[in-house]
């Protein structure tokens, strides 16, 4: 056979042994994360209102239809990538509370380090979230949950705190742990926006903190 002839015989049967090669398959959880990750990075760009579902299923490399198979619209997207932070912000939180005897300042810097963390490093799900909750009853009580367990869990910490002797008596638990919890909102919204007044980011919890003790443990130390 030529050196033609052999070159030609290779040409075609490399097509061959491309078909036959499979491509990686590509899980549902995979799917799944692809949609949330183009999601977040489009919040960073466009509104939640200037994102489509096919803009999400374009940038997850799916059809449109089975877009549909992970998710049923476009703001259950938007609420899983809440739910996946506020997830990320309570990792570790319940733990922290439990052990607020040990160093009560320590622990409470560590559960607001944590929360501040998470949202600020997500800022744009974050801002989007306040966006469609304004719009959207799901999202109304999705965040109304939130806010409720971490108002539980901060009242049950005073609470605890005032039994052993650690916090004076005052303010009911649960009325001064919805004043910190909604201040705690607010601000960081007012810092993510950039409106005025605002505290600026790197100040956060160098102000915050010693509010949150003064008001449970009328002192900046507490023992």
């Amino acid at each position: 056979m030529s050196p033609q002839g052999s070159g030609a015989a290779a040409d075609a049967a490399a097509p061959a042994a491309g078909r036959g090669r499979r491509a990686p398959r590509v899980s549902g959880e995979e799917r799944e994360s692809a949609i949330l990750a183009t999601a977040e990075r489009l919040l960073e760009e466009r509104s939640p209102q200037q994102i489509s579902v096919d803009d999400l299923a374009r940038g997850a490399g799916i059809s449109r239809p089975s877009f549909y198979f992970y998710f049923p619209s476009k703001e259950a997207v938007f609420l899983a990538l809440i739910d996946r932070l506020v997830a990320q912000a309570d990792e570790g939180r319940e733990q922290l509370l439990e052990h607020l005897a040990e160093d009560p300042a320590a622990r409470w810097r560590e559960a607001l380090e944590t929360i501040f963390g998470v949202f600020g490093a997500h800022r744009a799900v974050s801002l989007a979230g306040a966006e469609i909750r304004a719009v959207s009853p799901e999202a109304r009580a999705l965040w109304s949950g939130v806010m409720e367990q971490w108002v539980a869990d901060t009242a049950a910490a005073i609470e605890a705190e005032r039994a052993r002797g650690a916090a004076p008596a005052g303010v009911p638990a649960r009325d001064l742990a919805v004043a910190l919890v909604s201040m705690n909102e607010r601000v960081l919204y007012a810092s993510f926006t950039g409106e005025a007044p605002a505290l600026a980011e790197e100040r956060l919890l160098e102000v915050l903190l010693p509010i949150w003790l003064s008001a449970i443990y009328g002192t900046t130390e507490p023992g």
